[in-house]
């Protein structure tokens, strides 16, 4: 199946150094050796204290410089933070005509894999092309995998790490500073990550109500949702507790590809 995601923009940036420029910001490594053509990368733009600003995927555009594909509900306001961000630098943030497309379930397509989960399939930029499905068929497949996205996300609330990014290959611990690294290495050095957006199963259809209880204890919020499946913002400790949602019964379908928590991690 293939998609054009109509709720994605992409920006562009261009000028000098972008990829330095980048470097110093977003969560992953944007370096030649990181991003490539054939490699996209997730990342994230963060407060100085390590709270979700924007997340995005960013794309090797050669000469041209560094695309990014984001969210049109967050595009505005990242475009905004990466000017202020540039200084005096001669660097360029502008509005694309690109639209971003995503293939999965059977198709071997010559196209860069979605760099969170090989299982979300490939995705690329193009002018346009011939699509035989929705974003919406697209969100279906993605909350069926158990990875969130960024109608989850919470601006100014979430920390990085509660979105999986390090079981996601949005984060590294490596490349040196960005804005948010201390508390986001200081969370992964301690292995203490008490809220993370989950996979869960719905028995019954969702009404307004989204929170999740744990007996008489709040322990989440549903976040989207397609069908039976949805992602949760949950409190760790209650994953295997009995959770419902109006009285109706939820369950935690922790995915394979997000290691369970291992008992007395924490390293504090």
């Amino acid at each position: 199946m293939i998609a054009y995601l109509d709720d994605r923009s992409v920006l562009l940036v261009s000028g000098e150094d972008v990829r330095g420029f980048l470097n110093g910001l977003v969560t992953s490594d944007v370096s030649e050796t990181a991003l490539t053509p054939e490699t996209p990368v997730w990342a994230g733009l963060l407060t100085a204290q390590g709270k979700y600003i924007a997340d995005m995927i960013l794309y090797d555009g050669g000469e041209a410089g560094i695309f990014i594909d984001v969210h049109k509900s967050r595009a505005d306001d990242l475009a905004k933070k990466l000017r202020m961000y540039r200084l005096r630098r001669a660097i360029d943030i502008a509005p694309s005509q690109l639209r971003v497309f995503a293939g999965w379930k059977e198709r071997a397509l010559s196209r860069p894999h979605d760099p969170r989960l090989p299982a979300l399939g490939h995705r690329w930029l193009a002018a346009g092309g011939s699509v035989d499905a929705s974003a919406a068929d697209w969100h279906t497949w993605r909350i069926g995998l158990g990875v969130p996205d960024t109608p989850d996300f919470e601006i100014d609330k979430t920390m990085w790490l509660e979105t999986n990014a390090a079981e996601l290959n949005g984060v590294s611990f490596s490349k040196g500073c960005y804005v948010g690294q201390e508390n986001t290495a200081r969370m992964n050095w301690r292995a203490k990550v008490n809220k993370r957006f989950l996979p869960v199963m719905l028995a019954d259809p969702v009404g307004e109500n989204r929170t999740i209880m744990a007996g008489d204890r709040e322990a989440g919020t549903l976040r989207s949702f397609a069908g039976a499946h949805g992602i949760a913002y949950l409190r760790v400790e209650y994953a295997d507790a009995l959770l419902t949602l109006d009285g109706h019964p939820v369950s935690v379908e922790w995915p394979e590809w997000l290691p369970r928590p291992a008992e007395g991690e924490d390293r504090e």
